[in-house]
């Protein structure tokens, strides 16, 4: 008969533990969600950001001289690499 009330005792030990668990959780989200809506309504509207100027020809030769630097630094590389 004591394994039987010992046994009952443990499942409702653990009823209260989830249900403490449960209740804890929940008030953590519903403070959580509270505290996003207040914080959207104070914070300020984002600023959109400034349009980006229009790439122009002296782009293409920073793109053929980083082209050679690369080219001239791949040679060096396998020059030196070689085996």
């Amino acid at each position: 008969m004591q394994d039987k009330q010992l046994l009952l005792d443990g499942l409702a030990l653990m009823g209260v533990g989830m249900g403490f668990v449960f209740v804890f959780l929940t008030i953590l989200v519903l403070v959580t969600t509270l505290m996003s809506l207040i914080v959207r309504r104070l914070a300020p509207s984002p600023v959109p950001p400034a349009p980006v100027p229009a790439a122009t020809s002296p782009g293409q030769a920073d793109d053929a001289e980083l082209m050679a630097v690369i080219s001239a630094a791949l040679h060096r590389y396998r020059r030196r690499h070689r085996r």
